[in-house]
């Protein structure tokens, strides 16, 4: 926003309109397209991409992105719900959640540092012992990875949550031979921020699996794998980081490939000995 109020004096008419539109309404600018946001404003798309241009960005998408990444953490429920009825509008909410969600697995995918995800494999792979975080909607995800890694692994800790000083009790004895693994999209979770920084300052290798470079959650940690989320209304969509999560998963099984394969042996016995699955008899 200060970007804008300092080049607000040499904009044209028509700029001002935009620029003063966005300072007043950035929750809702933040999701529209250059179309939309000409036509709120009363000015041609080309004028809104021109505005974008003249603020030093490569074009229309890079100003976007970067007020999305600015104003994500900051807005409440009420805001997330009126953003994504002014996205929607009158379309096909299926269709349009679905769509969403396919275009960030493939800008996660385009996005992802490669030397990022081999590390955090190579050091889950060396852990001593593996703690696992993520609280609120990521608590979903975080259960997820340990739900794979304790059939991997007999080093796991899923940290519970219930309280505050739990967290710091449980990991009392973290140590530099050891992985912190935390999970967090906006808005990010406090709780998880200060265990990942007390486990950094331990010594122990931190993985954050979050949205984006500039997330909190990047900056106490070794190893940043980045997932674009998204808000389908109040909800938080984590497609992509769930995608990610499998990747790391079957990455770090193939380099265990003889232990998994004994891991899921034995356990192939144990579900037939207990009945755990059902048996489908054959027509």
């Amino acid at each position: 926003m200060g970007k804008l109020q300092g080049c607000l004096a040499r904009f044209s008419k028509s700029q001002k309109q935009i620029a003063r539109y966005i300072m007043e309404h950035y929750d809702k600018a933040a999701f529209m397209t250059a179309s939309r946001l000409g036509q709120t404003v009363g000015v041609s798309e080309s004028t809104v991409v021109r505005f974008a241009t003249e603020l030093g960005y490569d074009g229309y998408p890079h100003l976007q992105r970067a007020l999305q990444e600015m104003i994500r953490n900051k807005l409440t429920a009420v805001q997330r719900i009126e953003v994504s009825h002014d996205r929607m509008g009158n379309r096909d909410v299926l269709q349009s959640v679905l769509t969403t969600d396919i275009d960030k697995i493939r800008m996660t995918l385009d996005e992802l540092d490669r030397d990022a995800f081999h590390g955090a494999v190579e050091a889950i792979l060396h852990a001593r012992r593996i703690y696992i975080l993520g609280v609120r909607s990521s608590g979903a995800l975080a259960n997820f990875l340990g739900f794979y890694f304790s059939m991997l692994f007999e080093n796991v800790c899923m940290l519970n949550t219930n309280g505050v000083s739990e967290v710091f009790e449980q990991l009392l004895h973290i140590r530099p031979e050891d992985v912190f693994i935390g999970i967090s999209f906006p808005r990010y979770s406090r709780r998880t921020l200060s265990a990942m920084q007390y486990s950094s300052d331990r010594g122990a290798q931190v993985i954050a699996l979050t949205d984006s470079c500039l997330s909190p959650l990047a900056h106490c940690a070794g190893h940043v794998l980045t997932a674009k989320s998204d808000m389908a209304s109040f909800v938080d969509s984590l497609v992509a980081p769930l995608s990610v999560l499998n990747a790391l998963i079957v990455a770090v099984g193939m380099g265990r490939q003889k232990e998994t394969e004994q891991t899921f042996h034995r356990l192939e016995h144990i579900w037939d000995e207990y009945g755990v699955y059902e048996k489908l008899e054959d027509e």
